[in-house]
């Protein structure tokens, strides 16, 4: 496969090389592909959520968000994160 880079995207990698981070032009390729497999997989993964909870409000199972209920969420999260705390906490000796 032939690739072509532009004249920045080629200083780009041989100031890489030059700085140690890579040996040559293909590792830095090697490691742009896998940067941009991971980005696509964690962007496949969002999409799937979005989509998954975009078919749970269609059912109907999503909650109104009010100021009341924003409280009450908000103290609940306070409330386990001190639960938590305490958990973790060593004993008093």
């Amino acid at each position: 496969m032939d690739v072509h880079l532009t004249p920045d995207q080629e200083a780009f990698i041989r100031r890489g090389i030059e700085a140690g981070r890579f040996q040559d032009a293909a590792d830095a390729v090697q490691e742009a592909l896998s940067l941009w497999e991971e980005r696509e997989r964690t962007r496949e993964e969002i999409l799937a959520s979005v989509d998954k909870a975009e078919a749970s409000l269609a059912r109907g199972e999503g909650r109104a968000i009010t100021p009341d209920s924003m409280r009450a969420l908000a103290a609940e999260v306070k409330e386990r994160g001190r639960t938590r705390l305490t958990a973790e906490q060593p004993p008093v000796r």
